[in-house]
């Protein structure tokens, strides 16, 4: 036999023995290390197999068989010296890495931690916002936080009360005017609501009396008067009509009370024109639907009739309310001044907002059972909204054009009456006092007309009904 052939025979055997000790420690180690062959046995097999190479090709041959029935044993494995090895050499590289490191030997690839954090930004176009002038002076906020102020709701107590007066709940107010020796508050209807008297405090912790000019509910406004005479600062009315989603938005107020008086909280315009469903009457039917601001800075109990600022200090909303609920968070309106003036304007004149006026109490029809729209109203199957008349003011442009009750009107010059606020928000919006307008209604089932000119409402308490109109 060749010199190769017996190198051949060598191999063979080698990689028989090799098989069966990797089997062998197959069964010892963790399945992660099945591949690996401990040092001391492989060493044992070189020294063996180059013994047999001396020897003849039939001893080779013999030695071979041998070998595979009866393989030497592995000797055991000192299993502390293997971990501790590996834990030295770990450790080892660690070292030398970090040294690496540390002299730049290694760079750091810049380039690529910059890529990953300017990925979150990749979305920032979904929507155009204002990002311009974010940033408020102290001075001009100082300013115009002096101009807030506190307003307390006091109602006369009960005979069973210990105390002559006790508080009916805290809100704030803006002093938007200085003349002939007072001073003038506007603030939200819900904060004065039912008072027997107001008190005001000033930032500088004064309290004076205040006189409620006027109020109304559907703009959820009111104005205050008091004296002057302590009053330096007065905020600049700005306004709402060129404001922009993410522009900066401040509010002002007095949340929970006069503890926190004069408190700040920073924000942006989340949404504009947003339609907020207003129930005024505590029936749970929607009576009103206002226009409001959208923001996200914080509007807690005590805010409303705050100011809600620009970044140049004026006033561009009077903070009115917030979405309340356990799974929201930071959604709050505000009235805009646009809105706000005209009705700040009236308030302040004649103490109250005049609108026009039909002269009727109503509700829906699709409130009414449909047993009555059959019977009483009788009424097809093609008739399915409008207001039904529950009843006519005496002496009213309703009274005078002819309407009764249990009419159904369906249209105000040509456009679908479904509800109240549809009436409402169409007369109070399209019209004013003195404007001539036609309806369509039913009666007994028979679609009839009629024009009626639209007067203003005299008294108060009617106007304060939402059923009423």
């Amino acid at each position: 036999m060749s010199y190769q052939d017996e190198r051949n025979n060598q191999n063979d055997n080698n990689n028989e023995q090799t098989d069966y000790n990797s089997q062998e420690q197959h069964e010892e180690v963790e399945p992660k290390e099945v591949s690996e062959v401990p040092a001391a046995s492989t060493n044992e097999t070189n020294e063996w197999s180059s013994e047999q190479a001396a020897t003849t090709e039939e001893q080779t041959e013999s030695t071979f068989n041998q070998s595979t029935q009866n393989p030497p044993k592995k000797p055991k494995q000192n299993r502390w010296a293997m971990f501790l090895s590996s834990l030295a050499g770990g450790i080892t590289v660690a070292i030398i890495g970090f040294i690496l490191l540390l002299t730049d030997i290694i760079p750091v690839d810049q380039n690529q931690i910059m890529e990953q954090t300017n990925d979150s930004n990749e979305t920032s176009n979904v929507i155009q916002t204002s990002t311009a002038g974010d940033s408020i002076s102290s001075e001009t906020l100082s300013k115009v936080g002096d101009a807030v102020v506190g307003i307390s709701n006091v109602k006369t107590a009960d005979l069973w009360s210990q105390s002559p007066s006790q508080s009916g709940g805290t809100g704030s107010g803006v002093i938007y005017k200085k003349a002939d020796g007072k001073a003038y508050i506007v603030t939200n209807h819900h904060v004065v609501e039912g008072a027997d008297s107001l008190e005001i405090t000033l930032p500088n912790g004064e309290t004076v009396d205040a006189q409620l000019l006027g109020s109304d509910e559907l703009t959820d406004l009111a104005v205050l008067t008091i004296d002057g005479s302590n009053v330096d600062t007065v905020a600049e009315l700005g306004t709402s009509s060129n404001l922009t989603v993410g522009q900066t938005a401040i509010a002002i107020g007095n949340p929970l009370g006069q503890k926190f008086a004069g408190s700040v909280t920073k924000g942006i315009v989340s949404g504009l024109n947003r339609s907020v469903e207003v129930d005024l009457n505590g029936d749970s039917v929607p009576d009103w639907t206002t226009e409001v601001i959208q923001t996200d800075a914080a509007i807690n109990p005590g805010n409303s009739g705050g100011a809600l600022v620009n970044d140049s200090g004026e006033v561009i909303g009077i903070n009115s309310m917030k979405i309340a609920l356990q799974s929201v968070e930071g959604i709050g309106f505000a009235i805009p001044i646009d809105e706000a003036k005209p009705v700040i304007e009236q308030l302040e004149t004649n103490g109250e907002v005049s609108r026009p006026f039909i002269g009727i109490s109503a509700i829906a029809l699709s409130t009414v059972p449909e047993r009555q729209i059959q019977e009483t109203l009788q009424l097809g199957n093609d008739v399915r909204d409008g207001v039904v008349i529950a009843e006519v003011q005496p002496g009213s442009a309703a009274e005078n054009a002819g309407l009764e009750r249990y009419d159904v009107i369906t249209k105000i010059n040509d456009t679908e009456i479904t509800s109240m606020m549809d009436l409402k928000e169409y007369l109070y919006s399209e019209t004013k006092i003195g404007d001539k307008i036609q309806l369509t209604y039913y009666r007994k089932g028979e679609q009839q007309t009629t024009s009626l000119t639209l007067t203003e409402q005299q008294d108060q308490e009617q106007q304060q009904q939402p059923s009423n109109q």
